[in-house]
């Protein structure tokens, strides 16, 4: 029995499923925010924290860090003590996302975070990678 090489090539390339060369499946919907005197208001946060698949108090506790000011969060909304432009909340959620959700192995978003005594550890789902992270 003689094998032919295209037509093996062919009949394996036909039995692979298709891989999908976008990387980035995990898009941010827009921050809705509005800004009330000294106060910034993001509407749709809990649509940011479920797309994340994050807790939103950990959300809130990295960007009430990073911007150096209070917050609370009422029902879907949050509400920042001064003001603060789209931009510069935007490119702190993709810190976070760059930090606290995004594999660094893999770069894929199917990630967890597991607490294991004092330690926290970003665990993959797509790859099965763990990597420790910071404590907020």
């Amino acid at each position: 029995m003689k094998y032919d090489y295209d037509e093996l090539l062919k009949s394996a390339y036909a039995q692979t499923p298709e891989v999908s060369a976008k990387r980035e499946r995990l898009t941010l919907p827009r921050l809705a925010i509005t800004t009330i005197g000294m106060r910034t208001i993001i509407s749709n946060f809990k649509d940011v924290a479920e797309v994340l698949d994050r807790d939103p108090q950990h959300i809130l506790k990295f960007l009430t860090r990073e911007l150096a000011t209070a917050a609370t969060i009422q029902e879907s909304r949050v509400i920042f003590q001064g003001k603060f432009q789209q931009d510069s909340l935007e490119r702190l959620l993709q810190r976070y996302m760059e930090i606290f959700v995004i594999c660094p192995v893999c770069k894929r978003p199917d990630t967890k975070i597991v607490k294991e005594k004092r330690l926290s550890f970003l665990v993959c789902n797509a790859c099965g990678a763990k990597s420790s992270i910071k404590q907020l």
